[in-house]
């Protein structure tokens, strides 16, 4: 079942939602090796979003939807998120531009330019301690899902999956980026928060497509 523009909508707003349930996790977590300002500054900015969802017009596509939520987070979430954030959901949305609905090669192209563009705005690499250790094996298990002919649902399964073990990941790294590469071998024993967050995201991601195709 392709996802159209309701799912955006959804996924916007259960990212929401779940910023706002973890806001205190992302902010110790950004405290022990960042300005721990991470929380505050995520939940903020999609509160932003959400309150300029129902100007939306109702034939809007998904990338409409994506590329709001792209200009609104540059707009008002201040340190590194707003602009990674910010150029993902833009990135993203120009790889859909003018689709009504999403299929598997169309949730793979958004995740890969998401990803992407988050890499040429902070240059990180995997293995940097970065939020991209979180969004490249969501992606390599997204192209594998598609690959293998999974549905929507089943590939941003995938990549939720693989995000989270991604974030998990991160612990035993030393920063190579951000306020967090400063800490040296201090850093080792954390998880990065940027990570977290896209963790967050993606899985949110994935449960309102699962609801969508079920059509609860």
């Amino acid at each position: 079942m392709a996802l159209g523009r309701d799912w955006a909508e959804s996924w916007l707003r259960a990212t929401a939602a779940t910023v706002a349930e973890h806001r205190s996790e992302l902010v110790r977590l950004d405290r022990e090796i960042g300005d721990g300002d991470h929380g505050e500054n995520l939940d903020r900015g999609f509160t932003a979003v959400i309150a300029k969802l129902d100007s939306v017009a109702a034939d809007a596509t998904p990338a409409d939807l994506l590329k709001l939520a792209a200009t609104t987070l540059i707009s008002t979430v201040g340190g590194a998120a707003g602009p990674l954030y910010g150029t993902a959901y833009l990135r993203g949305s120009t790889a859909i531009a003018g689709e009504s609905t999403l299929d598997g090669a169309a949730v793979v192209a958004f995740l890969t330019a998401a990803r992407d563009g988050i890499v040429a705005r902070g240059k990180a690499e995997p293995g940097d301690k970065t939020m991209i250790d979180a969004w490249t094996p969501a992606v390599d298990a997204a192209v594998a899902a598609n690959g293998e002919g999974r549905s929507e649902v089943e590939i941003l399964a995938a990549a939720a999956d693989a995000a989270e073990a991604g974030a998990l990941a991160t612990e035993p790294l030393v920063a190579h980026k951000g306020r967090a590469s400063y800490l040296g071998e201090r850093a080792i024993g954390h998880r990065d928060p940027g990570a977290e967050s896209s963790a967050l995201i993606l899985r949110a991601a994935a449960e309102t497509a699962a609801e969508s195709s079920s059509g609860t």
